[in-house]
């Protein structure tokens, strides 16, 4: 049966979708050496997905470093504290890794944050908003892409809280998590209906106040 795509998708209809959840494993890496670890697991994988989280910032003029990358394959999450390890060399090897597809959205902004600690090369990375539009969608949004093709909810209630906390609770955990995972499904997905064909696209007018291209909202 054909998927319908749409090519704005309805902000107010994602609140009555399910909440998706990751269903795999959170580890979290705050020394060197478990990044070491980690990054030498990643590397072992055939795609990744990728996403950063800043302490938000209320006063004017107040700019925080990015606190946290988050990467994962399809089973396992690593969450790199980098407010407490900042860019070690094995998370410049990943990030310069040119071997392994890393999947995300509005990646070139997370990169202008991950360069502001470190100056590294930019390895084998792939943008979602470039590719969307390839099946029609029009949206720039994680959560609305996500709606749009699995028609399930991202909750995005942790994302304006501390990242530079002592410790994540387990909400901002899987949070993070997801915002990482879903984009190698939304990757995948993507291929699978370009390949097939077994989708159609309905046009739905542009809502009022162009989205920005971020990954807000």
């Amino acid at each position: 049966m054909n998927k319908t795509i749409y090519s704005h998708f309805d902000k107010k209809a994602i609140t009555a979708l399910p909440v998706v959840t990751f269903p795999g494993r959170v580890v979290t890496i705050i020394t060197a050496g478990e990044a070491e670890k980690a990054v030498d697991y990643l590397l072992k994988s055939d795609i990744m997905g990728v996403d950063t989280e800043t302490k938000p910032a209320f006063h004017k003029g107040q700019q925080n470093k990015v606190a946290l990358l988050q990467v994962s394959n399809r089973d396992t999450c690593f969450l790199f504290r980098l407010n407490f390890t900042g860019i070690t060399p094995a998370i410049q090897r990943l990030l310069e890794d040119k071997g392994v597809k890393k999947i995300g959205l509005s990646w070139h902004d997370d990169i202008r944050g991950l360069e502001a600690r470190e100056p590294f090369q930019p390895g084998f990375f792939i943008d979602l908003q470039d590719i969307v539009g390839e099946i029609g969608i029009q949206d720039l949004s994680l959560q609305k892409i996500y709606a749009n093709i699995f028609h399930e909810k991202i909750s995005k209630r942790q994302r304006l809280t501390n990242w530079e906390a002592p410790t994540l609770s387990d909400k901002q955990k899987q949070y993070a998590a997801i915002d990482a995972w879903s984009c190698i499904k939304i990757y995948e997905e993507i291929l699978r209906l370009k390949k097939t064909g077994n989708y159609h696209i309905v046009e739905v007018p542009e809502p009022n106040g162009q989205e920005m291209s971020s990954k807000k909202g």
